[in-house]
């Protein structure tokens, strides 16, 4: 069944909860039923068909000719994913559910936005030839499920946001990833501050290699009284790719948050993924966006491993399509991802660019596409294309390594940006 709704993460009192999904039309929803036996002359479904514009603009198919994200593991913090859908079997490794005892005993997760969000991230499709149903931006990548919010449908989703000892699932679920092998972290979630926890966990991430991605929310049209929509966590934190949305015209939609933290944007409206039980959603939000960035960013660490997240983050900002005037706006960052762009720019960074971490660097001998844990020094030679936001990623990876500094910073981005929003 094909569902349409906004199918997005919001903030509850303390973390997050899934606006309702409503069926579409009873006629659409028979004709999505059946798409499997509605193939066109390319084999196809419709399912497929419905993801036609994302898979163009992000030039996927040039993409996986290079990579489609064999061994990279994409951790998926949300409310969980159905292991069992037939375009994500055999993908998911289902991981620690740190919202235990929010729900009474007996009820199951719905998993409904992060079955949604795993199929963006690494969809492989169904049937022969893998050619309908949802096909994600690195369907080879694995997907490690990581339940850190509830929908707000569940019957726990009260207690789980009042109840203090939830108030840090989010960072004990970055360290989990972290230490179960993750690559990448989506996290298509928001809140509206930052804790002590979550800064010292994303630090932990990015030391040890980890790309994050984080979905910069969906409050852009709410009135704040300034020039900019609010911020939000954890995607405003140093570091981490705060992801926009675009519409149809890949000019910023109205929901999307607009400030400085915004890097890059992805489509929004009307992308096409999967639910629970072999469902199919149409839904719009700066979640949905952040998955196919993250699939980009699982692109990359597929093809270079060691790349560090630094030069992954400058790799998917000096690559993005549609750049605003003048290089950079707060709508959509530095313009909307390519996949096949950044996998050429992560290309040339890996060649002409040295990155020098723990024991290794001191061997000169030793070349290294990046790194893992330790003191990230990097030596850019074609000085000619460095982006202002690969002075401001070494930045941060360096502050994420020096807590000092950063903590600093983002006290005082926290007093200044009280009442920021969520996605």
């Amino acid at each position: 069944m094909l569902r349409r709704g906004a199918a997005t993460a919001l903030t509850g009192a303390l973390l997050f909860a899934v606006v309702p999904v409503v069926p579409v039309a009873p006629a659409l929803a028979e004709h999505a039923e059946h798409a499997d036996h509605a193939d066109d002359a390319g084999g196809a479904d419709d399912v497929r068909g419905g993801q036609r514009a994302v898979i163009e603009t992000l030039d996927l198919p040039t993409a996986w000719r290079t990579s489609k994200g064999a061994g990279v593991t994409v951790a998926v913090l949300d409310s969980g994913v159905d292991p069992d859908h037939r375009d994500l079997a055999g993908s998911v490794t289902v991981g620690r559910d740190f919202t235990e005892g929010a729900n009474p005993p007996g009820v199951g997760p719905l998993r409904l936005h992060g079955t949604y969000m795993a199929s963006l991230i690494a969809g492989h499709g169904h049937g022969p030839g893998g050619k309908k149903g949802v096909i994600g931006v690195a369907p080879e990548a694995g997907v490690l499920s990581v339940r850190v919010i509830l929908e707000d449908e569940e019957p726990g989703f009260r207690e789980f946001n009042s109840a203090e000892r939830f108030e840090n699932v989010v960072a004990r679920g970055i360290r989990y990833a972290v230490d179960e092998g993750a690559d990448v972290i989506n996290m298509s979630i928001s809140k509206e501050l930052a804790t002590r926890e979550e800064r010292a966990a994303i630090r932990y991430a990015i030391s040890k290699g980890v790309v994050l991605v984080a979905a910069a929310g969906n409050d852009g049209d709410r009135k704040t009284g300034g020039d900019f929509a609010p911020y939000s966590y954890p995607a405003a934190f140093p570091g981490v790719v705060s992801v926009g949305a675009t519409d149809r015209r890949l000019r910023r939609a109205t929901f999307s948050n607009w400030n400085s933290s915004v890097l890059v944007a992805a489509p929004g409206v009307d992308i096409m993924g999967a639910g629970p039980g072999d469902e199919y959603w149409v839904g719009r939000g700066t979640s949905q966006a952040t998955a196919l960035v993250s699939g980009v960013a699982a692109l990359i660490k597929a093809r270079f491993p060691r790349m560090s997240p630094p030069l992954v983050v400058q790799a998917l900002a000096d690559s993005a399509d549609d750049r605003p005037p003048g290089g950079y706006d707060t709508g959509t960052g530095f313009g909307v991802v390519n996949a096949a762009r950044a996998l050429s720019e992560a290309a040339r960074l890996a060649t002409h660019t040295e990155t020098a971490t723990g024991p290794q660097a001191q061997d000169p001998d030793v070349p290294l596409a990046g790194g893992p844990a330790g003191p990230i020094r990097v030596t850019t030679r074609d000085h000619r294309r460095v982006t202002v936001y690969a002075a401001v990623a070494a930045a941060a990876a360096a502050g994420a390594l020096a807590s000092l500094g950063v903590i600093f910073f983002l006290v005082r981005r926290v007093r200044r940006d009280h009442s920021s929003q969520d996605a």
